[in-house]
């Protein structure tokens, strides 16, 4: 069993790890910028390290610095989290050649993941359904690029193939932007992920955004935890998240849970993960896999009853899966309102100090959130502070509940996106369930 991690992140999901390895009586080492000294799971860790300035180039993203305090520290493994580095096949390679555990899949997995174009042949090779496309990259010859267009027929999504988190797409109505369209996706990807490979696909026009949760060990054992639909976004970036889907049946959780189980098998995958999907017309198409944890793991965790984090650690200790298929039962439903420092008009970010912050209690309520009164949110980093999770017997009843969370929770000094989130629990679209994923936007006038 590991002994110590060295948690490689910051904020809310630092905090969930550190307290995952304290229930586990694993010992924990908190790396930080000067930025960040103050955090709270900095004050909780067994150990903490400055490991350089503010910006995140020079700290959080800073390789050799997070190895020098691993070894410092005598850390056994390195816990990525998300964002930052959780996706990075040079670290996940650097820290296992380095002697540490990688709390993750191998740096294998992740490119091939990484690489939409590789993932998407991976998923079609192991029969996991796949949206219409051009196959791989988009080829120089311009006809041959048009002639693929017609045959996958309009509207068509340009992608970047080493893009993400929103980027690097571009969507084509007519004939007669394609060739244009190409050439500033592939201009746009090289400079933003230095690859300016880019592929085409058919573009859904009024899809739901669904994800399958999974967990897979290294003897050969894959499970699903059901999914989660995540539609609620503005610029690609979810909003509200919950588990399970609204709509979907237990065979179609079937069918595809055992489809992304078997996939996991295929390409070896090792950890917690997450197949994303677009379902339009009651069918489901492939467009990624995040080879991490994910912001909304906790639905899941709190329809399930499974640790995610644990079970991570477990399973980069090498023990096979102790959780079994039909274990998996889900209860009730679970929604997660991610909470941020910006305003909720503008969403221009408001970091600064927080002088009043009041959680919100009662049954079927959590709060996954590193501020507290006397805080200042730094300017430097993604603006979610925190995030607010109920659990219920069914939706109706799990809307309500975080309607009367929503009223509980207070923050001062900074503003927030509550208001937004109180407006989206009273929304009819969204009560009544399975609105797309460009709902939200339309309803805001972006």
């Amino acid at each position: 069993m590991i002994k110590k991690v060295l948690i490689a992140n910051r904020g809310e999901i630092a905090l969930r790890i550190l307290r995952a390895c304290h229930e586990m009586g694993i010992k924990t080492v908190a790396v930080h910028s000067t930025a960040d000294r103050d955090l709270k799971h900095v004050r909780l860790a067994d150990e903490s390290v400055c490991i350089g300035p503010a910006s995140s180039i020079d700290s959080y993203l800073n390789i050799p610095a997070l190895i020098s305090a691993a070894e410092v520290t005598d850390a056994d493994a390195i816990h990525p989290g998300y964002g930052f580095l959780s996706e990075n096949a040079d670290f996940a390679e650097r820290v296992e050649s380095s002697g540490f555990i990688f709390i993750g899949p191998t740096a294998d997995t992740i490119r091939i993941m990484g690489d939409k174009i590789a993932a998407k042949a991976a998923m079609e090779k192991s029969g996991v359904p796949c949206v219409p496309g051009s196959g791989g990259a988009v080829p120089d010859d311009p006809e041959i690029c048009l002639k693929m267009a017609d045959d996958i027929g309009y509207p068509i999504i340009i992608k970047a193939t080493g893009g993400g988190g929103g980027r690097g797409m571009r969507v084509v109505y007519d004939k007669s932007d394609l060739l244009e369209s190409i050439v500033l996706t592939k201009t746009e990807a090289g400079q933003a992920f230095n690859n300016d490979v880019v592929f085409m696909e058919k573009f859904l026009e009024k899809p739901r955004h669904i994800e399958f949760q999974v967990l897979s060990d290294t003897h050969g054992n894959a499970i699903h935890l059901c999914e989660r639909d995540c539609s609620m976004q503005r610029r690609n970036q979810k909003v509200v998240e919950e588990a399970p889907a609204p709509g979907i049946t237990p065979e179609q959780r079937k069918k595809m849970g055992e489809s992304v189980a078997k996939a996991c098998v295929d390409i070896g995958y090792r950890g917690a993960g997450t197949f994303e999907f677009l379902y339009e017309n009651n069918e489901f198409y492939f467009i990624e896999m995040n080879t991490r944890l994910q912001v909304e793991h906790p639905v899941t965790e709190m329809i399930t009853g499974v640790d995610l984090v644990k079970q991570q650690i477990l399973i980069a200790s090498g023990e096979a899966l102790k959780i079994k298929q039909e274990d998996i039962k889900p209860t009730g439903h679970a929604i997660e309102c991610r909470i941020n420092a910006e305003d909720s008009e503008t969403f221009v970010p408001s970091p600064g100090c927080v002088q009043r912050f009041h959680v919100p209690g009662g049954f079927g309520v959590r709060v996954d959130s590193h501020i507290y009164g006397g805080y200042s949110v730094p300017p430097y980093y993604d603006s979610m502070i925190g995030k607010l999770i109920v659990h219920a017997e069914n939706r109706q009843g799990a809307i309500q509940r975080m309607r009367g969370a929503l009223s509980e929770m207070v923050i001062e000094g900074i503003k927030t996106n509550i208001p937004l989130q109180r407006r989206i629990m009273d929304d009819t679209a969204f009560v009544a369930g399975g609105a797309g994923i460009d709902y939200l936007e339309k309803k805001l006038g972006l």
